[in-house]
């Protein structure tokens, strides 16, 4: 806790309920498999910390979107680490009900501003009130061609992707400009050599050629 409060430069407050939420997940943890077991000795480096950089490449957005959030990570760390920002608000997104009822109880007991989503992200896609971020957050969701598909529903304009992705970012981002345009910013994780922060912008689905009338 110490060493993350001297990064991240949060106060008391957000390592009370950091430490909060590690007690909460250690607890559930014993019935729900939440994370890898093997990674609990290092919660506050291995999931915190993995977390909570995507925050310092946004300090300016007050509205975001985590696609499938699972025990709550980016998308809960985040909403920790700005609890005192005005007029902050994340919205997770998970399928899972026992992953959601954990998010649910982590939010209460930390007071963190979120919004859960129990559903699949496909339907909340399809909702006509569906979250319109200024930035889209996810951690090792799915391929990058299929992790845009999902969410490129929620971009607007102005909106950002930004996902951990690990250590094949290059090839990802080249197989999906078969099907996306984008402007895409690589970032180094600060919690692994192997990792990257993948920024991307101006995504917009990449217009196939039309098929050749017949004769």
């Amino acid at each position: 806790p110490e060493e993350f409060a001297e990064a991240f430069k949060v106060p008391r407050e957000t390592i009370h309920r950091l430490t909060r939420y590690a007690e909460l997940l250690a607890h559930w943890q014993k019935s729900t498999n939440l994370v890898a077991p093997s990674t609990l000795p290092a919660l506050w480096s291995r999931h915190f910390a993995d977390s909570a950089q995507l925050a310092k490449l946004a300090p300016e957005a007050r509205l975001w979107l985590d696609l499938g959030s699972g025990a709550g990570f980016p998308g809960l760390v985040v909403a920790l680490v700005n609890a005192g920002t005005p007029d902050f608000h994340m919205h997770l997104v998970e399928a899972n009900r026992k992953k959601c009822a954990f998010l649910a109880e982590v939010a209460r007991e930390t007071d963190a501003r979120v919004t859960v989503h129990a559903m699949r992200i496909e339907a909340v896609a399809e909702r006509a009130d569906r979250p319109m971020p200024e930035i889209v957050s996810a951690r090792a969701l799915a391929p990058l061609p299929q992790l845009l598909e999902l969410a490129a529903p929620f971009f607007g304009t102005n909106t950002r992707g930004l996902f951990l992705i690990g250590r094949d970012a290059d090839a990802e981002i080249e197989t999906a400009r078969d099907t996306w345009t984008f402007d895409a910013r690589l970032h180094r994780s600060l919690t692994s050599a192997d990792s990257h922060i993948l920024e991307i912008a101006n995504l917009q689905r990449r217009e196939r050629p039309s098929a050749a009338r017949a004769p």
